[in-house]
């Protein structure tokens, strides 16, 4: 990066004084979470790879089972947050104006404003990118990267710090794979030559395919933030 008036040495410091900065508030949100037994998902994609619309059917068939709030963040609009408020969570939008992802201090901000999500999942919908929110622990449990088949199978390779940074792939819009040209094992072939240790779910936020799954994925990992917070008592 190269900024006028500034030599790289600054620009470096900058940037070690805003992730440290953030990296304080991340680990107070995730001492936050862990006491409550909450399990925090932060999911991140391009734009229009299906984000809401699987958490919308998440919140669908999931809601009856445990308790869950979505903390939504575009840089404009709180059309999202609508959405998922009429699938039967609480929301709060966040607009970040020009800025191109979530940070660790608007994510405790938000959390003071939802209801109390004990023993809950907490569904952090990034800003639409896959480069920016890659850098920014919010104190999640997890990143969840959601891919697309309308996208091209080599993203992974094209944004390796996203690919590095999640724990867990989820391929969606798989009941379109008859009608395009997407290599899905070379997809996820590149994802884990990426990172190794990514799972891998493919699924369709449409037509429900993949999502018993996904949902066991969730509740594996809610029984752990459960335990964990039990035996901390």
């Amino acid at each position: 990066m190269h900024v006028a008036g500034l030599s790289q040495s600054r620009i470096v410091q900058i940037e070690r004084d805003i992730l440290g900065k953030n990296n304080s508030y991340a680990a107070d949100n995730r001492a936050r979470f862990a006491a409550a037994g909450t399990l925090a998902l932060n999911l991140v994609s391009s734009p229009g790879s299906g984000k809401t619309s699987l958490l919308v059917r998440a919140i669908t068939d999931l809601k009856d089972k445990f308790p869950i709030a979505v903390i939504e963040g575009d840089q404009q609009t709180a059309n999202d947050a609508e959405r998922i408020r009429a699938s039967g969570a609480p929301a709060i939008q966040i607009n970040t104006g020009k800025g191109c992802h979530l940070d660790a201090h608007m994510i405790g901000h938000a959390f003071g404003q939802l209801p109390p999500l004990a023993q809950g999942v907490l569904f952090i919908e990034n800003v639409g990118n896959l480069v920016c929110p890659a850098a920014f622990d919010l104190g999640e449990a997890h990143k969840v990267v959601v891919l697309s088949v309308t996208e091209g199978e080599d993203k992974p390779l094209k944004y390796p710090d996203m690919f590095a940074a999640a724990d867990l792939m989820l391929i969606n819009k798989v009941d379109l794979l008859p009608h395009l040209d997407f290599d899905l094992a070379s997809c996820i072939e590149y994802a884990r030559r990426i990172n190794p240790k990514i799972a891998v779910l493919t699924l369709s936020a449409r037509s429900g395919e993949g999502l018993p799954a996904f949902y066991a994925w969730i509740e594996k990992r809610l029984a752990e933030a459960r335990g964990a917070a039990k035996a901390a008592e």
